[in-house]
């Protein structure tokens, strides 16, 4: 789809979120929402994305690196804000049709969008759009028809009348526009008597007057049309992503013992035959093999990867580690910055000790590798192969045990037979 670019509207505020934070940058499953829309879109095929940002727009701009960023300096509406894109587009001649979704609806699926765009390419529509029919629409703006069904206009919700706020036909808010018949209707808007903005929906309008179709595709998924405006939307929006994330793996093959009270970030990559107990935390940029066993109340943190037949305790935190084939890390232990090979046993209780109040040092624990219970490794440390720590013991930083040796005491020596 070389033809076809993307634009995310993310200039808004959120006021009724009552946050510093960008609306589009709140954290579902640890990652902004807008990077679930982003993921999307590319999805669907498109490469080509250009975000409108606005409210802190450095901070927004930071966030979407390799994402082309531009400027609505004063908040004059969803006309406005697309036409701020028109520069970064139309110098583009391969460009011939352009999406626009909003960045607060995170929930849209490639499959839809795909929907929307092989219909607008089909009709050879001026725009195509996505609508939902819902029996209590406060809050949406609605569809409005001729007697014949053909789209004449979009009656946002302030400016719709008693008969118009009955309609349960809703705008969605996303849009598929033939580029050129887009910048051009968006120059012949005017601005809203009321709120003195630029509305992008007028352009419906617009189109419907000049005798140019405006074609529909409708969503029968209450999720996809959600829109964080609160603080309660975001916390639906996160029990949704958390339920495809749970399904996702399950389709897999994984066992998730309590799906109500077990945490898997969105894009956490578990293998079959692994089985996740309750009250177990997957954080972001975690990868977990076959036929491992994880929790209850295990931490796994972003940069971990366990293997396969690995087995994590309850109450183990792991972080930036790989934990390697076959090996067991029991209750109550800490992993941090460290690298542990095959068919090690870590005891109960053992804590990387990684940081060393300015730095982050790593570990390295080679394969069979025995470490007994309550074990601190001052980091950077190194285990050899085969190696035993004896239960209590505190192996000081840069003082590596070898290979086949066992170490006892605090701090740790080398025990002669």
């Amino acid at each position: 789809m070389n033809n076809i670019a993307a634009i995310i509207l993310a200039a808004g505020e959120g006021t009724r979120m009552k946050s510093s934070l960008p609306k589009v940058l709140h954290p579902v499953c640890g990652r902004p929402m807008i990077y679930y829309l982003i993921g999307t879109i590319k999805s669907a095929g498109i490469s080509k994305i250009v975000a409108v940002v606005g409210h802190k727009a450095r901070l927004v701009k930071d966030k979407l690196g390799g994402i082309k960023c531009v400027t609505q300096p004063e908040f004059l509406g969803t006309g406005d804000a697309v036409l701020k894109a028109k520069a970064a587009l139309m110098k583009d001649k391969k460009i011939n049709t352009v999406l626009i979704l909003y960045g607060d609806v995170c929930l849209v699926t490639a499959e839809t969008l795909s929907k929307i765009i092989d219909r607008h390419m089909a009709t050879r529509a001026g725009c195509t759009l996505l609508t939902a029919n819902m029996k209590n629409p406060t809050g949406y703006g609605r569809i409005g028809r001729s007697s014949n069904k053909r789209i004449i206009k979009i009656i946002e919700e302030l400016d719709a009348s008693i008969y118009e706020k009955v309609i349960e036909e809703i705008n969605v808010g996303v849009y598929c526009f033939n580029k050129e018949i887009l910048f051009e209707s968006l120059g012949k808007i005017k601005p809203n008597e009321r709120k003195k903005e630029y509305y992008l929906t007028d352009v419906i309008e617009l189109l419907a007057k000049s005798n140019i179709p405006v074609e529909s595709v409708t969503s029968n998924d209450p999720e996809e049309f959600l829109g964080v405006n609160t603080r309660e939307d975001l916390n639906k929006v996160e029990q949704i992503v958390r339920r495809r994330a749970l399904d996702k793996i399950t389709r897999k093959g994984v066992t998730v013992v309590d799906p109500y009270n077990t945490y898997i970030s969105e894009d956490v990559i578990i293998d079959k035959d692994t089985i996740i107990y309750p009250y177990t935390f997957i954080e972001n940029d975690v990868k977990i093999g076959l036929n491992c066993s994880i929790g209850p109340f295990a931490r796994l943190r972003p940069g971990t990867l366990i293997d396969d037949d690995v087995s994590i305790g309850n109450f183990v935190e792991i972080v930036r580690s790989r934990i390697g084939r076959s090996t067991k890390v029991n209750h109550q232990c800490y992993i941090g910055d460290t690298i542990i090979g095959k068919n090690v046993n870590i005891g109960a209780g053992t804590i990387i000790a990684n940081y060393d109040g300015k730095n982050k040092h790593n570990t390295i624990i080679e394969d069979n590798a025995f470490i007994g219970t309550g074990t601190i490794l001052v980091a950077p440390v190194r285990i050899g192969k085969g190696a035993r720590t004896g239960a209590g013991s505190v192996v000081t930083k840069n003082h590596n045990v070898p290979a086949g040796k066992t170490v006892v005491g605090v701090p740790a020596r080398i025990l002669k037979k």
